[in-house]
């Protein structure tokens, strides 16, 4: 369990004040001048060391991230862009960062800006955080206030500006070259890569885009030392992690806890157990819902990592832990993902624009029985082919949940038709969530 000293964010809950005062009493913006005067290559170095990967669901090493960056300024700037668009489901992380500590996200946006040679960041704020907006940009007007960041940023001779942009409630955004289209005021579809953005992104130039929580630890990072953050959690996993907990739980929240927590340990003593206890346990989407579930025989000993997560054919993906027991109905609850991910597709790629409602109809039908055992295949097929073959991924977050479902409650989809075939009831029209 981690201990209250190795906690990065240490007003989470908004205990305490959210502005430059309090900031500064939890220790942000300590000797901030002193580590950007070591240099960009000693930044990026420390962050490589640190293991730290990115939070945002794709766990990509965050230091080397940083380094693709050109190493020079040539005609066109660098910029750094925050993807705080977020909008998986089950996810609620990173609002309470630009709630209660935003402070650490904009100094986080100078020195990793620096680092990158950037003397712009812009923060985009998914469309319906109206609250959390407000205070980032307040933090950032105080920031400014205080001379820590705009003209010579902490006296260390480096100009920096931060623009807070609030995005229009677009999923689709989250996905970084989609964000990027978006802030150029075009519609939010993903681009092509190549090139990547460290090579043509915001206005055609160099750009970063890094999640909240990732940009956020990297001044305490730089000021414990990268072997602090290498030593929690496991090898290749280190470092803390923000959990969000929701779904059957006594306590739902959001906690910090070292990377590789059990789950079981992190369901008892923080979200205060299982409803109607562990045995009720029925399965548990481990990473946010654009990863497969898993069943509760895994998650005895489970161990909440990118890597073990990988091995069981699912993700840790944002960390955001939805529990599910045994009063769940299993193929509803996916056919109600499967109307998001129909909902939010941009349309521009015919397996994503096609094969997301296709998938939800079949599963609508699987839900009340009203299906053929070989359509169940069929499904799996069909989420073969629209995985892996569109441009981003939301091809993938809309598959990835169905073969879950397939792969582990199968014999749940199969009872259903039994159970319809034997006892046919009028058809019922299938439900349409509300646009």
């Amino acid at each position: 369990m981690l201990a209250d000293k190795d906690r990065i964010f240490t007003n989470l809950y908004g205990a305490h004040d959210w502005g430059l005062k309090g900031a500064r009493q939890r220790g942000a913006w300590d000797g901030t001048k002193y580590l950007m005067d070591k240099g960009p290559g000693w930044i990026v170095d420390q962050i490589k060391e640190s293991g730290l990967r990115g939070r945002g669901g794709a766990g990509f090493p965050t230091g080397l991230k940083w380094s693709f960056m050109p190493k020079e300024i040539g005609e066109r700037p660098h910029y750094l862009v925050v993807n705080a668009d977020e909008s998986e489901p089950g996810t609620c992380k990173d609002r309470d960062i630009l709630r209660h500590d935003p402070h650490l996200l904009i100094e986080g946006c100078l020195i990793a800006s620096f680092a990158m040679r950037a003397h712009a960041c812009y923060i985009y704020v998914r469309g319906e955080f109206i609250k959390e907006r407000e205070n980032l940009q307040a933090a950032v007007d105080q920031a400014y206030e205080a001379g820590l960041i705009g003209k010579n940023a902490c006296g260390s001779g480096w100009d920096f500006d931060c623009y807070v942009h609030h995005g229009a409630g677009a999923y689709i955004c989250g996905e970084e070259t989609a964000l990027l289209e978006s802030m150029e005021g075009k519609k939010g579809q993903p681009r092509l890569k190549p090139p990547f953005p460290a090579n043509v992104g915001l206005y055609g130039a160099p750009t970063t885009v890094n999640n909240v929580e990732s940009i956020a630890v990297a001044p305490t990072i730089l000021r414990r030392g990268a072997g602090w953050f290498s030593g929690l959690g496991k090898p290749n996993n280190t470092g803390t992690k923000l959990f969000c907990i929701s779904g059957h739980v006594n306590t739902p929240c959001n906690v910090e806890e070292e990377m590789g927590v059990p789950f079981r340990e992190l369901i008892e003593k923080h979200a205060g157990g299982v409803r109607g206890g562990w045995d009720n346990l029925l399965a548990v989407i481990p990473g946010g819902s654009s990863v497969p579930c898993l069943p509760a025989d895994t998650c005895q000993d489970l161990s909440m990592d990118f890597d073990t997560l990988r091995d069981l054919k699912s993700g840790l993906g944002t960390a955001a832990v939805i529990v599910m027991d045994k009063s769940t109905d299993m193929i509803r609850a996916i056919a109600r993902l499967a109307y998001f991910y129909k909902h939010e597709s941009c349309g521009q790629c015919t397996p994503c624009r096609e094969g997301t409602g296709w998938m939800w109809r079949v599963l609508e039908r699987m839900a009340r029985g009203q299906a053929e055992k070989r359509e169940i295949d069929l499904l799996l097929e069909v989420t073969y082919q629209v995985e892996g073959h569109t441009i981003c991924a939301l091809g993938d977050a809309a598959a990835w949940p169905v073969q879950g479902l397939i792969r582990h409650f199968r014999h749940v989809i199969e009872e259903r038709i039994d159970t319809y075939s034997a006892n046919p009831t009028p058809a019922q029209p299938a439900p349409v969530a509300a646009e």
